[in-house]
């Protein structure tokens, strides 16, 4: 496990941080999805699929999936055991959900494509705070957790279908975990193995929102839709994750959240 150091931040920090966040929110009028979003650049019919590449593209998450549930007797500790699965089983509804959208991209299937989303990022983002801020708090925060990410897909999904559209939630659930993560790994000590992996999974995660954002310009340029290359980047990032959530460590019992090895002294 890693050092503590003088940047570490108080535990307070990442409530108030997100408490803040969610406050902002407050004040931020509804944030309807915009149509244009089901506008993919590539929309080929291949061997009668329809959008062919943007829904096979999907098929790395299964695989991902598969392959961390295969990876699951290798966990550094099993009191992660929970999350983990619940991980890679979102991991591999986003397979489906995704290409179920992609068949038929409409704002009502776009709900199936992100509600497994939803759910593996507040599973990798209980993970984390279990490993960084506090191990017990963060493991019981996992179902709490899980149903808010849900429930904030399916509030999205039930504005949109009575005319009044409203993203603001789902945003909070996609975007404000990865900010807390980021500030974690960067504030307070925890699993050094398991830090280097997510590091390159947010990286992973950057590049596929890239790609995402220049489909059409992509797509012009090679040949194939950004759209398409960002669920292969994302299934490069769930891999990450998964080695990242394979090496969290159990803390220490005897030591305070400081978490300073015994060895290091």
């Amino acid at each position: 496990m890693s050092h503590a150091t003088s940047k570490e931040a108080p535990a307070w920090i990442f409530g108030a941080v997100a408490l803040a966040a969610i406050v902002v929110m407050l004040f931020v009028p509804r944030i309807p999805q915009d149509q244009a979003y089901h506008a993919f650049a590539d929309t080929r019919t291949i061997a009668s699929l329809p959008n062919f590449w943007n829904v096979i593209s999907n098929v790395p998450f299964a695989l991902a999936g598969l392959y961390g549930l295969y990876l699951t007797p290798r966990l550094f500790s099993f009191t992660y055991r929970t999350a983990y699965i619940t991980f890679c089983l979102a991991v591999i509804a986003v397979a489906v959900g995704s290409g179920y959208y992609h068949l038929n991209p409409s704002t009502a299937t776009l709900v199936w494509d992100r509600l497994p989303m939803s759910v593996a990022f507040m599973a990798l983002f209980a993970a984390t705070f279990a490993d960084r801020v506090h191990h017990r708090l963060g493991l019981a925060l996992l179902w709490p957790l899980v149903i808010i990410g849900a429930a904030s897909v399916f509030y999205w999904g039930w504005t949109e279908r009575h005319g009044v559209g409203d993203l603001r939630p789902y945003a909070l659930v996609q975007f404000l975990p990865f900010a807390l993560m980021v500030l974690m790994l960067l504030t307070r000590p925890g699993s050094r193995e398991s830090g280097k992996w997510l590091w390159w999974a947010f990286v992973m995660y950057f590049l596929a929102k890239v790609t995402e954002h220049f489909d059409s310009s992509i797509y012009a340029a090679v040949g194939v839709g950004g759209h398409s290359i960002k669920h292969l980047l994302s299934a490069v990032a769930v891999i990450f994750a998964t080695y990242a959530l394979l090496n969290l460590e159990e803390p220490e019992p005897h030591l305070t959240r400081t978490r300073v090895r015994a060895s290091s002294t």
